[in-house]
């Protein structure tokens, strides 16, 4: 069994009053962590499914006294995809406002929906937690870092789904059932998903301008939509951990790009399936952008993991001058550069250096990627 870096923090939370809550995209496997920590705390538990059609009416609008009877003398209750629950915050504030001794878990793979309807019942009464794709650094706490670090090129191109990772042999056929349809069903649901089609056309075009600047004038006219259904689409995707999104950096500096924004996946094999290109890198003119994609993801994931809330960014000015990721912490930068060749050499911009308080600087390269992914 692999162990989620955030098991341990979630068990210090428990039967603290609040609520727990537990996003994350589909297939990364929330119901999996919920069932090992529920079965792991030796004492009897109540599970839900929102997608049980009765499990979603019965607990629509349900009052305090319904509760009490639902509860029963239970103090574990586990809601699996909560979302699909009607009035699920004010469910769940009704639980911790009356049932303090009870310990409420609740997971849902479509924060846009979950977190809409809980925000403002919850206030004060919830902790949070983001569930990705296995890390590097979960990974390698399972494998040993010797052999994960050989892996290194399979996860490239395959990524980290537990089923991908579990499922040798198997990995092309599972990540093109989960792309196809499955990681995006609560989106097709959603009531302003219409055009599935020109979805998956924008879903390509990401894929392929995976660590470049994008413009969502230029990815509208490429799918035929308008900039406001484009943005939104990629507002609803990030929601629900398929993509996020790096920002610009700039601030002091006059000819530093302001607006501009770069778009990464989450998992690397999801971004391979979406364009079906399982090529090894050997064979690929993307492999840049495949570490790149892999580096940023898995720092991010590791922030998360770790509790850090750390700003991230890219850099670029009008003359071409440019930094592949930037991570502020308590007012201190630190600059990376990305190379997959680890004999390429770089030297970070002065007119950057010079500009602001720079606490670190370095180029990650096979030879030391996995300190920059296993340790902040």
């Amino acid at each position: 069994m692999i162990v989620r870096d955030i098991t341990d923090k979630i068990k210090s939370d428990l039967f603290r009053g609040k609520v727990i809550l537990l996003f994350g995209a589909r297939q990364v496997g929330k119901t999996t962590l919920v069932r090992e920590l529920a079965e792991g705390l030796d004492m009897p538990y109540k599970w839900f499914s929102g997608d049980e059609p009765d499990i979603r009416l019965n607990m629509s609008n349900i009052t305090s006294t319904q509760l009490k009877v639902l509860y029963g003398n239970t103090r574990l209750i586990i809601i699996d995809e909560a979302q699909r629950i009607e009035n699920i915050g004010l469910m769940l504030k009704l639980s911790v406002d009356n049932f303090p001794d009870v310990q409420v878990i609740a997971t849902g793979s479509s924060a846009f929906e979950l977190a809409g309807k809980i925000n403002e019942p919850l206030t004060g009464r919830k902790y949070e937690y983001k569930l990705f794709p296995f890390s590097f650094h979960e990974l390698s706490d399972h494998f040993g870092s010797l052999e994960e670090t050989r892996y290194l090129e399979h996860r490239l191109v395959y990524g980290g789904y537990p089923e991908v990772i579990n499922k040798i042999g198997e990995e092309q056929r599972t990540l093109l059932s989960i792309s196809d349809s499955y990681l995006y069903k609560d989106l097709f649901a959603y009531e302003s998903i219409k055009k599935t089609s020109l979805f998956q056309k924008l879903l390509s075009a990401l894929a392929f301008q995976t660590g470049s600047e994008v413009s969502y004038n230029e990815l509208a006219g490429t799918v035929g939509a308008n900039k406001e259904t484009v943005e939104k689409y990629i507002d609803l995707l990030e929601q629900t951990f398929v993509i996020f999104r790096l920002n610009a950096f700039s601030r002091n500096v006059r000819n530093e790009l302001k607006k501009s924004k770069k778009i990464y996946f989450y998992d690397n094999g999801i971004r391979n399936a979406i364009i079906n290109n399982f090529l090894p890198l050997s064979s690929r003119n993307d492999a840049g952008a495949l570490w790149e994609n892999y580096l940023i993801s898995e720092r991010i994931k590791l922030m998360c993991n770790n509790g850090k809330n750390n700003r991230y960014y890219f850099w670029r000015t009008t003359q071409q001058q440019e930094i592949d990721y930037i991570e502020e912490e308590n007012g201190q930068l630190s600059a990376y550069e990305f190379k997959w060749n680890e004999n390429k050499k770089h030297n970070f911009p002065k007119t950057f250096l010079n500009a602001y308080p720079v606490s670190d600087s370095m180029v990650i390269n096979r030879k030391n990627y996995s300190s920059f992914i296993r340790s902040i």
